[in-house]
C-alpha cells in the first residue's frame, strides 16, 4: 500500500512539472505569407498575436480574419499534439493505455 502511495505521489509530482513546462513552452504559427503570426503555450492558450501594418486597411478585413483563424487553429493543434504527447508519457508510467494517446 505505501508503494502505491508513493508511486502517485511521484506520478502527481511529474504531473505538474509537465504542466509548468506546458506552460512555458511557446508554440508559434504564422500565415503563408508571414503577414499573421500567433504564439500558443503548451496549455493552449493564445500569448501572443502580431499582425503586419499592411494587413491592417480596410479593404483586407475578411482576408485578415481567415488568416488568423487558420494561423490559431494550426497553433491550437501543434499545442494539444505537444500536451498529448507529455501526457502519453505520465500515462504510460501510470500503466494507464488510452487508445488514441
Amino acid at each position: 500500500m505505501l508503494d502505491k502511495m508513493k508511486q502517485l505521489y511521484q506520478l502527481q509530482k511529474k504531473a505538474k512539472e509537465i504542466q509548468k513546462e506546458l506552460k512555458d513552452t511557446e508554440i508559434e504559427a504564422r500565415s503563408s505569407n508571414g503577414e499573421v503570426t500567433v504564439v500558443y503555450n503548451g496549455e493552449q492558450k493564445l500569448v501572443d498575436i502580431a499582425i503586419a501594418e499592411s494587413m491592417l486597411a480596410e479593404d483586407k478585413k475578411k482576408e485578415l480574419e481567415q488568416l488568423i483563424i487558420r494561423v490559431c487553429a494550426e497553433a491550437s493543434s501543434k499545442a494539444q499534439a505537444l500536451a498529448a504527447e507529455k501526457s502519453k508519457d505520465v500515462m504510460k508510467e501510470m500503466g494507464v493505455n488510452i487508445p488514441g494517446m
